[in-house]
């Protein structure tokens, strides 16, 4: 029996709690977005465990700027349905004009725009959820002030817009503060110090993100950021990109970034940094999430960083200015960001791999969008959400000194000192491209006295080879089985993720959940607990269609070249019985894969003729040249000289100025009669005549290595078949071999 759309709204507003009575009043109302329920429920004391808030906690918005906005439920509470407007302030929202700005999706498995009221975002299925996040544009110049109301739905409990904690007042910024940052002056009351570390989770992957993906070099470059006060911004929405934002989005190069930190010592508690990764995206069970540890006090409890994702023009990922501080005097216990790519406002580029195209004027930083450009991997003619690209998780895990929070901690982590910040920094140039790293080895000792284990890894590529590449092995200190406490050598756990949907939608498939570590070992040993677990799942029981099973992917062989350009494979098994029905999915996947330059010899061409004499009689000298075709790279053999000279003798000069004008007669005389004979034989047998070399074609990439051409062409060709080798002449020559 099919359901209309009224009745299935129906039936999930009654799911969310809304009473009979409320969904009558609600249908006879006539207004603008009418059907967004102002229920009638019960409400119970404490609401402001919800809140509404917009990203930096800014007081004013610049016309035409985006600004991430969350909806949240502190722990334990959370919700399962709710609304978000933005309604000019006075207005009721019951016309299209009252409503001001826009928003944009983010995920849309958790949000969307209400079907009977377009301006209003809402659940996308009514769950269980504790946080959702969407893009507000403000509005044009003019508009005023702006109220950002949210109503929430817990079970049978309704919690309005107009409360406090739901409802958030922002202002159009004057011209006269233009130019001034948007946040305003934030003071922090906590006490003490408290220690948190961040995890980041990247999601840009071919599967997640098929369009035009790089697949041989795509990467996050290293996370660089601080713990800092309000006097010090690395960048926001709306700014302009500093010298090092521009090299980490250009060039995924923290240097600079790091030099401009460490300039404001006063306003910074802590840099934040962790290795890049490369490639962008493996599962956990190989690759353990990057995640750094810092310190945040009263003057400098906020925190920023920024990683690029690349290759790309001049695209990252990141959080500006994320307050640790509560209103309440204390820490705040856990924060989880998804992020979206944003633009540094420094390049012009579109796709991944764009030539440079600097940005003249440099632009404002702002999100991407999926109307962008047509060229654009997140390009989506409908305008839907850029699918996410990381998550970030910020824990607190310990704090440090006298605590004077307002609304108690439930959370007992006070220390007596804190330790120093893990250092996570990755000295590996990006210019050495090693495998992963082997599992750890058995400790060398079996008792309880100190050993040592042992991890490898495989030197793949070295792309620049004036750059050393770091050892391929690493120690770790360690003791036999049995020998460590049995509280230091505990694992501290995530709470399992929800389950993947399940691998197929007809049939039985798989799906998997994850979870993390959040605390290691205070041993140091290895977490031995799964990370991840797996289980089978039917979808529709009287399908007959027999899924692929496939194995996992091998390793990349390795490259089919010593040195330059070849290609590597990888292979995968059919599982199932081929008689259980067929399966189209690939076996076998095969990629480029560049080496450092092969050595290139010079080549020259043969000797010309000796010349003539240089002297009419007595002794001199003649000489002979050959050219340099192909000069030498990448440590081929030099070039070895291409003029020779050597004595010659003509007939014994003879004396008195008569016979000498006589004598220089006769070679004039000599020279006209062997050039008149050329000419005739270059009537009867034309030779081969060429234009001059053309200049070199530009480079075919911008880096890791790629080619120039020149030509010459033929001027004049001969019809006889004595010259068919007169031909037109191409060259070729490597350029940018510096890596990417």
């Amino acid at each position: 029996t099919r359901v209309s759309a009224a009745q299935a709204r129906l039936r999930a507003a009654r799911y969310l709690g809304f009473s009979d009575e409320t969904l009558e009043k609600a249908a006879k109302s006539e207004g603008y977005c009418s059907r967004i329920l102002r229920a009638q429920g019960t409400r119970r004391e404490g609401y402001n465990e919800f809140s509404l808030r917009v990203e930096g906690d800014p007081e004013f918005y610049k016309p035409g700027n985006s600004y991430r906005v969350t909806l949240s439920a502190a722990t334990p509470a959370y919700f399962r349905g709710f609304t978000l407007i933005a309604l000019k302030e006075g207005k009721e929202g019951d016309k299209e004009e009252d409503h001001a700005g826009t928003f944009q999706i983010i995920d849309e498995e958790e949000t969307q725009f209400m079907s009977n009221c377009p301006v209003a975002v809402t659940e996308s299925t009514p769950r269980r959820r504790t946080r959702i996040q969407v893009f507000w544009t403000a509005p044009p110049t003019g508009t005023g002030c702006v109220i950002l109301k949210a109503s929430i739905v817990q079970k049978r409990i309704i919690y309005f817009q107009d409360e406090g904690s739901l409802t958030k007042r922002i202002c159009e910024q004057d011209s006269a503060s233009e130019g001034v940052t948007d946040k305003p002056i934030l003071d922090c009351c906590a006490c003490g110090t408290a220690k948190y570390r961040l995890t980041f989770y990247g999601n840009w992957s071919e599967k997640t993100h098929p369009k035009d993906f790089p697949r041989r070099t795509n990467h996050w470059s290293a996370i660089i950021g601080s713990s800092h006060s309000k006097n010090y911004i690395l960048w926001e929405y709306g700014g302009y990109a500093s010298e090092g934002v521009k090299q980490v989005a250009e060039l995924g190069s923290p240097v600079k970034m790091e030099e401009e930190i460490r300039q404001q010592s006063d306003e910074v508690l802590t840099v934040i940094k962790a290795k890049a990764q490369w490639p962008a995206w493996q599962p956990l069970n190989v690759r353990a999430a990057p995640s750094a540890e810092f310190s945040v006090d009263r003057h400098r409890h906020l925190m920023s960083f920024l990683t690029m994702l690349g290759p790309s023009p001049d695209w990252n990922v990141g959080l500006s200015a994320e307050d640790l501080c509560t209103k309440d005097c204390g820490w705040v216990q856990k924060v989880v960001q998804d992020l979206i790519p944003w633009d540094a406002g420094t390049d012009s580029g579109v796709t991944y791999e764009s030539p440079n195209k600097p940005t003249v004027p440099q632009e404002k930083i702002r999100p991407l969008t999926s109307l962008d450009h047509p060229q654009s991997p997140f390009y989506d003619p409908e305008g839907g959400s850029i699918k996410l690209v990381a998550r970030v998780v910020i824990e607190r895990i310990a704090r440090k000194g006298e605590q004077c929070n307002i609304v108690p901690d439930n959370i007992d982590d006070i220390v007596a000192d804190l330790a120093p910040e893990e250092k996570e920094e990755d000295d590996t140039p990006e210019t050495c491209i090693y495998s992963n790293w082997s599992p750890w080895s058995a400790c060398s000792s079996s008792t309880c006295e100190k050993g040592k284990r042992m991890r490898q890894r495989m030197l793949k590529a070295q792309l620049d080879l004036s750059v050393p590449c770091p050892d391929t092995q690493d120690f770790q200190p360690c003791m036999g089985p049995g020998c460590s406490d049995e509280d230091g050598s505990t694992c501290m756990m995530s709470d399992w993720i929800t389950w993947s949907p399940c691998s197929v939608s007809c049939g039985m498939g798989t799906r998997s959940r994850e979870r993390y570590v959040k605390q290691f070992p205070e041993d140091g040993s290895m977490c031995k607990v799964p990370t991840e677990e797996t289980e089978k799942c039917i979808v529709n029981e009287e399908c007959y269609t027999i899924p692929c099973l496939l194995s996992p992917w091998s390793e990349w062989s390795d490259c089919s070249v010593t040195c330059g350009k070849g290609m590597r494979t990888r292979q995968r098994m059919l599982k199932s019985a081929a008689e259980l029905g067929d399966c189209n999915e690939e076996l076998e996947q095969a990629e480029k894969c560049m080496l450092p330059e092969c050595p290139i010899d010079c080549e020259l061409t043969e000797w010309s003729q000796w010349s003539e004499c240089n002297t009419s009689c007595g002794k001199g000298h003649m000489i002979r040249t050959r050219m340099i075709k192909i000069e030498p790279q990448f440590g081929g053999t030099a070039c070895p000289e291409t003029v020779q000279r050597t004595k010659c003798r003509v007939r014994k000069c003879l004396r008195g100025p008569g016979m000498e004008k006589r004598r220089w007669k006769e070679a004039r005389e000599k020279r006209r009669s062997e050039q008149a004979k050329k000419n005739i034989d270059n009537e009867q047998y034309p030779v081969c005549r060429l234009k001059p070399w053309t200049a070199w074609t530009e480079c075919s990439t911008l880096c890791g290595g790629g080619i120039q051409e020149r030509y010459m062409m033929v001027k004049k060709r001969s019809k006889s078949t004595q010259f068919t080798s007169c031909k037109d002449k191409k060259e070729l020559r490597a350029c940018n071999v510096h890596p990417c």
